[in-house]
């Protein structure tokens, strides 16, 4: 049963009403928490979206699009992102592997190798065995509403369910647009586990190509970063040898740097031990006295020149 507290630990309940199947020919109620969605890193759809936790095994964006649809009408919900979907085929990118230490330059057609990419990892998916995926027990996600609006109108339904106990009911609405589970989605599987070897064979060198391309990249950018002095003046020494800096304006500065960071590391071991620190102190004083019995002379020397001054009559 759903706890009588609409709203704990800041997240709101909404209880989900769950449908009788024959394996288990009762109804049951599943709590999905729900508050604004605040990660530590701010993105600009922040203010129209919602995190949920503990969402069925089950999920789809139909089932949240139905619920959704239930609580404030169509037109308010747009998407829902699960915590353990893939979001690209090549998960390993050896580009990455490479330590990076300067901004990459910006270039003139992003938007057709974006395109590129895009139709690259779509080569390199390989077909699918499952016509419908289940999430991991007690999952997260987040769902993008319209507007801000709607995030209120959301927060404000969960609020009155406790109050009328209408609950919306999982998997009503849904239609033909999810996939049975059950044996029918077993033996769906075990159907499409029996792939065609071409189309298989076509993914795989797909993604083996994006590899090796994406690997010869780090290696490029791995030697230009070689080529290039670090902050002490220094270059990095391969087994084939040290290289030249990459010019000679970048060798000064980084040399400058160097000779500039010993200076500022030698005033910091001046007065290190306590005897350098009292001769620095006798140092300071003697000069202190020398400039006061200068001054002295000074001052009677021109009292002395002013008295013998006599104006002409």
């Amino acid at each position: 049963m759903p706890s009588t507290n609409p709203v704990s630990d800041q997240f709101a309940i909404l209880p989900i009403r769950m449908p009788a199947v024959p394996s288990f020919p009762t109804t049951a109620v599943h709590e999905i928490r729900i508050r604004r969605n605040s990660p530590n890193v701010p993105t600009p759809d922040d203010s129209r979206s919602l995190f949920l936790k503990n969402v069925p095994a089950d999920s789809t964006e139909a089932h949240f699009r139905a619920v959704f649809t239930a609580l404030v009408g169509a037109g308010r919900f747009e998407t829902i992102k699960f915590d353990d979907e893939t979001t690209t085929a090549l998960a390993v990118d050896p580009a990455h592997a490479v330590n990076v230490t300067v901004l990459a330059r910006k270039r003139k057609r992003a938007d057709l190798e974006a395109e590129e990419l895009a139709r690259e990892e779509e080569a390199a998916r390989l077909p699918e065995i499952w016509t419908r995926r289940l999430h991991r027990s007690s999952g997260t996600a987040v769902a993008l509403l319209a507007d801000e609006k709607s995030v209120q109108l959301v927060l404000k339904a969960i609020a009155k369910l406790q109050k009328t106990k209408k609950y919306p009911v999982w998997g009503d609405n849904v239609g033909d647009d999810v996939p049975p589970l059950g044996p029918a989605w077993v033996s769906s599987h075990l159907q499409l586990c029996r792939v065609d070897k071409a189309v298989t064979q076509k993914a795989v060198h797909a993604f083996f190509n994006a590899f090796n391309r994406k690997e010869k990249e780090a290696a490029e950018m791995a030697k230009r970063l070689r080529n290039e002095p670090d902050e002490d003046g220094f270059v990095t020494v391969t087994r084939g040898g040290r290289t030249a800096p990459a010019s000679r304006t970048e060798a000064e500065e980084a040399k400058q740097k160097m000779v500039d960071k010993q200076q500022k590391k030698k005033a910091e071991m001046k007065d290190f031990y306590r005897f350098q620190l009292r001769e620095r102190r006798k140092q300071e004083q003697a000069a202190l006295i020398r400039r006061f019995e200068d001054d002295k002379r000074k001052v009677n020397a021109m009292k002395e020149k002013r008295g013998k001054f006599k104006p002409e009559t």
